[in-house]
């Protein structure tokens, strides 16, 4: 009995060490998120956006990866605000922020990459393609979600998804074909790409979790696990009224 006890006590030891370590570990490795903890969710966007902008140029993609995780982490039910904020202050990340937004909160797909592309239009065509090399079988409902923020922006929109899922260039580049030059519409398009290629053969090669390589994007670490909306606090009010960047 007393034996039993024993590996009992030191079992439940092991796992409280190893839940500490890991937890020191996270945070060593997500400098953003102490930071961001001291901040009122209301706050939290235009922190994050901050924190985003007042990163060095070559390091900025790393620190927006950082950044949405760790807001994301605080609140996920104020995604769309947190993703909205940095692509306002940051359009060059916009795409970056989107993807890893995504990759936390995939059922969120189409809702992110509209907040992003309405933040930074001139990104729309790379924020498709970064959402969905992570989340390819949702490109039909990301693009018509883009394409109604940024109506002008549907070639870029839909070379987004040709360079993001090359079974589908040529299916896209048929479509176009009909219209002899013209701009049709994103559902126009999409409705005659049809099933093309089926999700499995979508996803193949864009493992689900994160941003995947490929130019002009750079390898994001980790698998990111999806998150709850629902296990955080209240919305920041204001809707799509993103917070101003707060100063770092």
């Amino acid at each position: 009995m007393k034996t039993k006890k024993f590996i009992l006590l030191l079992g439940i030891g092991t796992l409280v060490a190893i839940n500490f370590s890991t937890q020191a570990a996270d945070q060593s490795a997500s400098p953003s998120l102490s930071l961001l903890r001291s901040v009122p969710l209301a706050e939290l966007p235009g922190k994050a956006a901050a924190l985003v902008t007042a990163a060095k140029a070559d390091s900025q993609i790393q620190t927006t990866v950082d950044v949405v995780k760790s807001a994301i982490g605080l609140n996920p039910a104020a995604a769309p605000q947190i993703v909205g904020s940095i692509a306002a202050s940051a359009p060059d990340v916009a795409p970056v922020a989107a993807a890893t937004a995504v990759s936390l909160l995939p059922k969120q797909a189409a809702l992110l990459a509209q907040t992003a592309a309405a933040a930074a239009p001139k990104q729309a065509g790379k924020i498709v393609e970064a959402v969905c090399r992570t989340l390819p079988e949702a490109y039909k409902a990301v693009a018509e979600a883009v394409a109604a923020a940024v109506p002008g922006a549907s070639k870029e929109i839909l070379a987004g998804i040709a360079a993001a899922i090359p079974s589908l260039k040529d299916a896209i580049s048929s479509a176009l074909a009909i219209y002899k030059g013209a701009t049709p519409s994103i559902n126009s398009v999409l409705a005659q790409v049809g099933t093309a290629t089926d999700p499995v053969t979508l996803a193949a090669g864009s493992p689900h979790g994160g941003p995947v390589t490929g130019p002009p994007y750079v390898p994001l670490p980790g698998v990111s696990t999806p998150i709850d909306p629902g296990a955080s606090g209240n919305v920041p009010t204001g809707g799509r009224q993103y917070s101003s960047p707060a100063t770092p």
